[in-house]
């Protein structure tokens, strides 16, 4: 996927925002990308933070071209290569297991979980715009967003109709977020939520996690959505960052006295937004909580067919029409909810019919229609496993996070 190219301008007026959302839309193609987030755990104390220098010098380097990097907390993310479905995600489970195998080796464990169900929050990365986040973005939640959550992010191209495709994004999200909600336990007890993840999100300024509005302008919705996002951060010269604590947002800054921002400013303040669905040149679908090493395929198969196959979209758009505004109730019920799990029974059932439409290998399909009747058709997202171990006799968290095994 292809990247920005920005000039270092001065940004006089919103027009100059408009023609920079613009180019957030203008890759087409059929790529996708998928960017892993997994919490690492010492085998022998799940409870203790591992710190990054066990991790990182022993990873080797990646045959399927994944990149590693590692977020505030110290959670590991391999972000593969971009292609087809089916070669990305190939390309990624060799990594994840190569990456899973060596630490196992050196007595750690990757675990696939939106939020950590054991320790609390402690940040590892000190880079200025981590300083800057966590002082902006205050605790709890703050901290616990940086340092305690992990996600899937599935990264698309816009195709020919990069509207629709936005649009697909932004319908499917509550009732793909249920599905896939994976973070229901925080510090060993239950949070109310089978999505602990997004009520963290839920819980930061909203003027840079809510979904972005849709007047069915794309470009013109995400403009706006920059311009009165609040500043996070103001770059300084020699590397360091200043958090902007007084409230103002981009478009303030367009009307301050001082120096304008430029082109610069506006590309590092959209990286400092976190709405469900970010446009980057492609799509990125930030929604969805960390699985199981076996089950993020599934994820990322799913979540392609729906947004990018004509077929399975329409069937799915028809099912999650009335759960479109419903984040909070699918972060909170999961499957749980009735009319929610029917709705992830419709886009499964079109996922399952499409994929074979895209080139996905029938063991991937297989293991699509295995979730679906593990999870969508019982009404048991994946945070219900996690639930048991907490609730049932003879059920172990810490042995479950260390195995990387099922409930």
């Amino acid at each position: 996927m292809a990247g920005l190219v920005i000039e270092e301008t001065p940004i006089r007026d919103g027009s100059q925002v408009e023609r920079f959302a613009r180019t957030c839309f203008g890759v087409s193609g059929d790529q996708v990308g998928i960017e892993l987030e997994f919490l690492v755990y010492d085998r022998t104390a799940v409870a203790r933070h591992v710190p990054l220098t066990e991790v990182e010098p022993i990873l080797p380097e990646l045959p399927g071209g994944s990149r590693v990097t590692f977020e505030p907390g110290g959670q590991l993310e391999l972000s593969g290569p971009a292609g087809p479905p089916a070669e990305a995600i190939a390309a990624l489970a060799a990594d994840v297991g190569l990456v899973r195998g060596v630490l196992r080796e050196a007595g750690l464990a990757l675990a696939g979980v939106g939020l950590d169900p054991v320790r609390p929050p402690r940040r590892q990365l000190r880079l200025p715009r981590y300083e800057a986040m966590a002082e902006f973005l205050g605790r709890p939640y703050g901290a616990l967003m940086m340092c305690s959550t992990a996600s899937i992010q599935v990264n698309l191209d816009l195709g020919d109709r990069p509207a629709a495709r936005w649009e697909r994004a932004h319908a499917l999200g509550p009732v793909l977020s249920a599905a896939f909600a994976n973070s229901p336990l925080r510090e060993g007890r239950p949070t109310g939520w089978m999505s602990g993840r997004q009520a963290v999100w839920e819980r930061l300024d909203r003027t840079r996690t809510a979904p972005v509005p849709s007047t069915g302008d794309p470009v013109e919705d995400w403009a706006r959505y920059l311009l009165d996002a609040r500043l996070m951060l103001v770059r300084e010269d020699g590397g360091g960052c200043r958090p902007v604590r007084d409230g103002s947002t981009f478009r303030d800054w367009l009307g301050a006295r001082g120096r304008p921002p430029t082109m610069e400013d506006l590309l590092y303040h959209a990286t400092t937004v976190f709405p469900p669905v970010r446009p980057r040149g492609w799509l990125e679908i930030r929604y969805l909580d960390a699985q199981h090493a076996a089950d993020w395929p599934v994820c990322a198969a799913v979540t392609h067919a729906l947004v990018t196959d004509d077929r399975a979209a329409d069937a799915a758009l028809a099912a999650c029409e009335a759960h479109r505004d419903a984040w909070v109730r699918a972060a909170r019920c999961g499957l749980a909810d009735p009319p929610l799990r029917r709705a992830a029974e419709a886009c499964f059932r079109a996922a399952i019919e499409a994929l074979p439409r895209l080139g996905v290998p029938a063991h991937l399909v297989g293991e699509v229609s295995a979730f679906a009747d593990r999870h969508v058709t019982t009404g048991r997202s994946p945070a219900c496993d996690l639930m048991d171990l907490v609730n049932r006799p003879g059920r172990h968290l810490p042995a479950w996070l260390i195995e990387e095994g099922r409930a």
